[in-house]
């Protein structure tokens, strides 16, 4: 089939419409770019995203980001929980390592915000945008790249071009696969099981990441003394999670928890995601780049998949404005990769830095046990160094300036 003109032709082909293939649509149309957009879900279900417990911690560069492409103003306050202080607990320990913000006053770490708002703000921040088109019911079957120019082809046979095509569709992105580009893939052999919990005390705005022995519980505070309880265990386990009561799920995440938040009880259903850490071997080639979980998809642990997706849609749209001013091919290869290497030197040390975290506080064996107390107890206690370790990890966790407690 010949290729299908469209008018006005795009300047990119972004294929994915979820949080970040829709943040680069909104942002690159904000430079004067236009976006076609190709996903293969029925667009009643991007209308309407169904609540899937993925709870996401927002920075500071990403609030700014998402404020300055209109979606911060999309989202419902009531739904945007403060996240003031971090605390990390292992095993029975009574001690634990705390990170607080360098803001005056009661400044927060970051926010959280439910997934499924999120994609329903990106949504409609980017229909509101004449420079984007949106195209469901639209699965890609091969994707042709080149500096002069590039085109997809459609299950349907439909083939459309661009000087650009962005993968934004997951970390097991089929699109990066045809571009030939591989990634380094990290399964943990676990997975998360995800359910709402409500408490009688006040979370403060306090997120609890306990370091359990047989299973992690992270309490992320929402919103209306609630919150989200993601418990990261062996893979084999998780089914039993999913089949208990919720009163005996919240029992559970009560007796973890030490009963610092009161008497709990289950909020909403439960959600289960196996843990696959992907890293490409490459975020560009000629006439094609990967943006978000395509890119970089992290372990959960730090927080920083969607924050990771918006970086790059800020990087990545700078280069191609500024291609654009000067007359360059927006699919030429020094372009794409001058995005490739500022985005790499923000995401490679974190993702390498997260599975070591992860495997250091999930090894069980007495060794590990000892490492990691240790470690706990020279960031928390030792002067000057414990603010060098912590000033460090609450910049990363901030997306700016930190401060350690």
């Amino acid at each position: 089939m010949p290729e299908t003109t469209l008018t006005p032709p795009p300047d990119l082909l972004i294929i994915g419409a979820g949080p970040a293939g829709l943040a680069l649509a909104c942002a690159v149309a904000d430079a004067g770019l236009r976006a076609h957009v190709l996903e293969q879900q029925a667009r009643a279900a991007l209308e309407h995203p169904a609540e899937d417990g993925r709870d996401i911690a927002l920075t500071h560069r990403s609030r700014s980001i998402m404020q300055a492409l209109g979606l911060w103003q999309r989202l419902p306050v009531e739904h945007v929980a403060p996240l003031r202080e971090a605390r990390v607990l292992d095993g029975d320990s009574p001690d634990a390592l705390r990170f607080a913000s360098i803001g005056k006053g009661d400044e927060s770490l970051g926010w959280l915000v439910p997934n499924h708002l999120i994609r329903q703000a990106a949504l409609e921040a980017a229909l509101a945008r004449p420079g984007v088109r949106l195209q469901c019911d639209a699965r890609v079957a091969a994707v042709q790249c080149g500096a002069g120019g590039s085109s997809v082809t459609l299950a349907d046979g439909q083939r459309l071009g661009a000087p650009l095509v962005v993968a934004a569709d997951s970390r097991l992105s089929l699109t990066r696969r045809m571009a030939g580009i591989g990634a380094s893939m990290h399964d943990f052999g676990r997975s998360v099981v995800v359910g709402r919990v409500a408490h009688e005390g006040d979370n403060q705005g306090i997120a609890w990441e306990c370091f359990r022995y047989g299973n992690t519980l992270a309490l992320l505070p929402m919103n209306d003394r609630q919150c989200s309880a993601v418990v990261t265990l062996p893979s084999d386990k998780a089914p039993e999670w999913l089949a208990l009561s919720d009163e005996d799920f919240a029992a559970r995440i009560q007796a973890q928890t030490g009963g610092k938040l009161g008497t709990l009880r289950a909020a909403g259903a439960r959600h289960h995601y196996p843990l696959v850490g992907v890293y490409a071997h490459r975020f560009a080639a000629a006439g094609f780049a990967l943006i978000g979980d395509a890119a970089v998809g992290m372990h959960p642990v730090t927080a920083h998949g969607y924050n990771f997706g918006l970086y790059g849609v800020e990087v990545l749209t700078r280069e191609l404005a500024q291609a654009r001013k000067s007359g360059r091919a927006l699919g030429a290869l020094p372009v794409l990769q001058a995005y490739e290497r500022e985005h790499r030197r923000t995401t490679l040390p974190v993702y390498l830095g997260t599975n070591a975290v992860v495997a250091l506080f999930t090894d069980e064996r007495s060794p590990a046990r000892l490492a990691r107390r240790a470690v706990l107890a020279v960031a928390e206690r030792a002067p000057g160094l414990s603010g060098v370790i912590k000033h460090a990890i609450t910049r990363q966790l901030m997306g700016g300036a930190a401060r350690a407690t």
